[in-house]
Formats: structure tokens, C-alpha cells, sequence
């Protein structure tokens, strides 16, 4: 049995469970935000606070439903596997290498299209939508932590460890660098401090 199999972690299925919320909280959010503007299209959405700082126009963009249906759909269902991953560590539950390697790859494909989101909504809309924000500060640590931790714990196989280990005792930092890389790249492009 790998170390990851073995031991019962307290902290990674907090975070998993927490970090589930957050983003499960903005999906369903966001849903509901569709769901009013498809039945009340002339109203503003609740989250329009200024031109730039708004919801209603990333939701109704093609981007807001790349695959044909909203985007938040996808978070429902995602964040809920997220949040049971955590609920069922704290059960016992001990899963296989090859299933860690799906979270991560999971977590990676999140953080692809987060970023591809990021950048439709601030250098093609011209909008930070504060949803969506909420749904970043979720994903972004969701791949850090799970990335490392996967490392850490010899999923990736024992050359990794050490190098995980060390990354996941720095996430902390590299989380606020990576939000801090999104800040400055909104600011530069949209000026959205001044919008507040």
C-alpha cells in the first residue's frame, strides 16, 4: 500500500469539504442568476454592481455556456464529487492512485478553463463577474493543494514526494501569487479598482 492509501488525513479532506462549498455556494448562485434573467430579462442581475463588476453579462455570452448549457451546471455537479470526496475521507474511505490522479486531472481541466475564463472575461467582455471570482478562489487552491498533496503522498510516485512535500508547506504563498497575477492582469486591463 502507497502512504496514500494508508494514512487518514485531517486537514486535506477540511480543505477539499470547504473549498467544495465555496465553489458549490458560487455555482449555485450563478445558476440562480441565469434562471432569473432567463425569466426576467429586462431586470439587472443582483450581482451588476457597476459596468465592469457584473454578472449579467458573462452569463449571457456564449462563454457563460460553452458546452451548449450554463456553465454553473457544471460547477453543481463538480463541486458536489469535491465536497463527498472530503465527507467520505473523514468516513475512512481510501481510494486508489489511479483515482487521485483523476481528481488532479479533474482539478487541472478546472483550473484550464478558469483561466480560459479569466481571460474572456476580462480581455473579451471587459467585466469581472463576482460569481465567477468566488468560483477562481475556490479552483485555483483546489488544484495547488490537490497537486501537492498527491505528490506529497507518493501518488505520483516516490520521486515526487519530496518535491510535494516542499511545495505543500509553500502553497500558501503560491495560492496569493497566483491570485495576486489575476488582480494586477484585471487592474492593467480593466482599471476595476477605480470602478469601486
Amino acid at each position: 500500500m502507497t502512504s496514500a492509501e494508508t494514512q487518514r488525513p485531517v486537514g486535506f479532506p477540511l480543505f477539499l469539504i470547504l473549498s467544495g462549498l465555496v465553489g458549490l455556494t458560487a455555482a449555485f448562485a450563478l445558476t440562480v442568476e441565469k434562471i432569473h434573467k432567463l425569466l426576467f430579462p429586462d431586470e439587472a442581475a443582483s450581482c451588476d454592481y457597476s459596468v465592469i463588476v457584473q454578472c449579467g453579462k458573462n452569463l449571457a455570452s456564449w462563454q457563460g455556456s460553452l458546452l451548449g448549457f450554463p456553465n454553473p451546471l457544471i460547477g453543481l455537479m463538480a463541486w458536489s464529487v469535491v465536497i463527498t470526496i472530503g465527507v467520505s475521507m473523514f468516513a475512512g474511505a481510501r481510494y486508489a492512485n489511479w483515482f487521485w490522479r483523476g481528481l488532479n486531472l479533474g482539478a487541472a481541466i478546472a483550473l484550464a478553463f478558469v483561466i480560459w475564463l479569466f481571460s474572456q472575461s476580462v480581455f473579451v467582455l471587459g467585466t469581472l463577474c463576482p460569481w465567477c471570482m468566488v468560483t477562481w478562489s475556490a479552483t485555483i487552491p483546489l488544484f495547488w493543494v490537490v497537486t501537492f498533496w498527491t505528490m506529497k503522498n507518493g501518488v505520483w510516485g516516490t520521486k515526487a514526494q519530496k518535491l510535494g512535500s516542499t511545495l505543500l508547506s509553500w502553497v500558501a504563498i503560491i495560492i496569493l501569487v497566483s491570485f495576486l497575477i489575476e488582480a494586477v492582469i484585471a487592474q492593467f486591463v480593466l482599471n476595476w479598482v477605480a470602478t469601486l
